[in-house]
């Protein structure tokens, strides 16, 4: 008897539909596929290689280096399978690009938070790893984050991040109805007297997912709302773009000094 059953490791690209040929090998993860024209925006050129459900994939230069873009669409789920097709293809850098909301009151709406580690409060990491490990954003990505803000002038902030697995009871937030889970009347006063800095949606298991697989991974959110103030606005979008894709620039030139340097890590010592 044949087993005609679909094998999604088959194909490389099953959801994502990008093959090794069609993306660099540092790719920006945002979540809304209407930002990938914000983000190619920025950009010296681009063309769109793919595009399959939520995930929708362009590649191009910035200031001359490499760069791809891959929508991933809400949560850490889809999130997940994108860096699962993109690390088959040969991207071995991630840095997810998107919004949050603020937890700490000096915070202030279109800021950019670049996470350092990540409460792990969506599901999808556990199907990979025991609860307890860690997920930590690359130090090199981490690095060139930071300094990618500081040479743009962008108001930044670096620290912990929560990826919760829903937009409202996983964040605090009512439900349907005036529906409040339990737990989430003190959420985030509890995050925030831990000094987590945000909440988000996949930050945490891509971290995760690419620790696991030896890879490098970060983020980059703009605050588009302080849950402690109540301010909200959408503002700061591009500049995440802007400091994530000069990031890549400045990755690719911390891969060269590496080598040069016969290193295996970039570090401070090693000029830019």
């Amino acid at each position: 008897m044949t087993d005609d059953s679909e094998d999604p490791n088959d194909e490389a690209g099953y959801h994502v539909e990008a093959a090794p040929e069609d993306v660099a090998d540092a790719v920006l993860l945002p979540g809304n596929p209407e930002r990938v024209d914000k983000i190619t925006g920025l950009w010296d050129g681009h063309e769109e290689v793919a595009r399959h459900r939520e995930y929708r994939t362009a590649t191009g230069t910035y200031d001359g280096a490499p760069i791809s873009v891959t929508s991933t669409g809400i949560g850490s789920p889809s999130a997940a399978i994108a860096v699962e097709e993109l690390a088959r293809v040969g991207v071995d850098t991630f840095i997810r690009v998107g919004s949050c909301g603020a937890i700490q009151p000096e915070m202030d709406v279109g800021d950019l938070v670049i996470t350092t580690g990540a409460v792990r409060q969506e599901g999808t990491s556990d199907e990979y790893v025991r609860e307890d490990y860690p997920a930590a954003a690359d130090g090199e990505v981490v690095s060139a984050l930071v300094a990618a803000a500081e040479r743009l002038g962008h108001d930044y902030h670096t620290g912990v991040t929560m990826s919760a697995d829903s937009f409202y009871a996983g964040q605090g937030r009512p439900g349907f109805d005036g529906f409040e889970a339990a737990g989430s009347d003190e959420l985030v006063a509890e995050l925030r007297d831990a000094n987590v800095k945000n909440i988000e949606m996949e930050a945490s298991a891509i971290l995760t997912i690419a620790n696991v697989y030896g890879l490098r991974a970060g983020a980059v959110c703009s605050v588009y709302a302080n849950r402690v103030t109540g301010e909200f606005r959408t503002e700061g979008e591009s500049r995440a773009a802007e400091t994530a894709s000069l990031a890549v620039k400045l990755l690719a030139r911390m891969d060269e000094v590496k080598r040069e340097a016969g290193a295996d890590r970039w570090h401070a010592g090693l000029s830019l």
